[in-house]
């Protein structure tokens, strides 16, 4: 897989995707423009480079057509904000005037597309429309990690009719982590994933089994897992179509010898909604009232136990309702835990990383990644379609 850092881009007309997804409010103002500057080392060395410099994003999920509540102008207005310099909006991704904007574009200038999503061709990845974004572009650059695990026109399409492919800055640090979590690790290794569904999980949990030493369960998908072993857990949020998967991988954990935790003792309440704790339960059954909605302390004694002997460390999603204040403390905890490790630690995205800042121990974790989900995705499959894309068809 090239990397930007190997081409002269001067005078080249490059296409950046990248992953400007951000929140907005309801003003369409950005609430948090993290996914903006963690493009900003790509951008810089393509612009210092004397690029003419093409960028492309999503933002939401406009369903295919245009929608003025999710373009992607505020994000030209916070890059060129954030870069010093100007920067122009193209008021589509494809078509006359854009080709127009590209065409006029000086080395060291940036374009910033519109939402490539305003077009359903873009989710279909249909090679018409991926020539499109492609007229007139010398090199593609992915710099969006998060939204490499979609076979997108602009992340995986678009490779098939561009002369030179190459990974941006971003790519390539995510890439590093993520395969020292999946190739030779260091021992011990121990995966915590929380979060209320475990359906996503279940391909990462079977690759991890034959990774890792300790697998530390949480968040309502715990529930899933105890129901499976014929415990009874109230109300508690219970996946019942994956209650025969949940069995086999607890089988699966215990042929292969892996440490694979559930809570011990449970937080319980009668609803999310109220804010309270009813009771703290470490024996079956549940109250019939009563549901799961944060791990114990007993539950959080253990945890950070063996996460102290970890070498290697990779979370994903949080260990209870963490955005209400009587039920964040078990994330809060195996935050604070993480961070105290020592260990090479990789948070996965997602939830786990407005846990982590409310923990306030960002920058005691050794890589917190910009995609929640294609972090997963790598985690289960060593791969993604966009980094596939890049190693399949980049050529100098």
């Amino acid at each position: 897989m090239l990397f930007i850092k190997d081409l002269n881009v001067r005078g080249k007309m490059v296409f950046c995707r990248v992953d400007f997804n951000v929140p907005l409010d309801d003003k369409g103002a950005i609430r948090n423009d993290t996914r903006i500057r963690a493009s900003l080392p790509t951008i810089r060395m393509l612009v210092d480079g004397g690029a003419r410099l093409v960028l492309c994003s999503h933002l939401g999920r406009p369903k295919g057509k245009p929608d003025p509540k999710l373009s992607l102008r505020p994000a030209a207005v916070r890059l060129a904000e954030l870069l010093g310099r100007e920067v122009l909006f193209a008021p589509d991704c494809i078509g006359p005037e854009v080709e127009a904007l590209k065409a006029g574009l000086r080395e060291g200038q940036v374009l910033l597309l519109e939402n490539v999503r305003f077009h359903v061709e873009e989710t279909k990845n249909d090679p018409a429309f991926a020539r499109q974004l492609a007229s007139g572009i010398d090199i593609f650059v992915n710099d969006a990690f998060g939204s490499s695990h979609r076979a997108h026109a602009s992340v995986v399409g678009i490779t098939d009719f561009v002369p030179c492919c190459a990974a941006g800055m971003l790519m390539k640090t995510e890439v590093d982590y993520l395969r020292r979590a999946v190739i030779s690790p260091a021992k011990p290794y121990v995966a915590i994933l929380g979060g209320a569904k475990s359906e996503d999980k279940i391909p990462v949990i079977e690759n991890l089994l034959n990774l890792a030493d300790h697998i530390l369960i949480g968040g309502a998908m715990a529930y899933t897992f105890l129901k499976a072993k014929g415990y009874g857990v109230g109300k508690s949020l219970v996946e019942a179509d994956k209650l025969e998967t949940a069995a086999k991988i607890l089988d699966d954990a215990a042929a292969k010898g892996v440490d694979f935790r559930l809570p011990s003792d449970h937080l319980l309440t009668a609803s999310i909604e109220s804010g309270t704790v009813s009771e703290i339960a470490d024996s079956y059954p549940f109250p019939a009232d009563l549901m799961g909605v944060d791990i114990g302390p007993r539950t959080i004694a253990q945890y950070a136990a063996i996460i102290a002997q970890a070498k290697t460390i990779f979370w994903n999603g949080p260990l209870g309702v963490f955005e209400v204040p009587a039920f964040s403390a078990g994330t809060i905890k195996i935050a604070e835990a993480v961070a105290a490790s020592g260990a090479m630690s990789i948070i996965g995205g997602g939830d786990s990383i407005a846990a982590v800042a409310k923990a306030g121990v960002g920058d005691k974790i050794t890589h917190i990644s910009t995609g929640g989900g294609a972090s997963l995705e790598f985690l289960a499959y060593n791969t993604l379609p966009g980094i596939d894309a890049l190693e399949n068809k980049s050529h100098a």
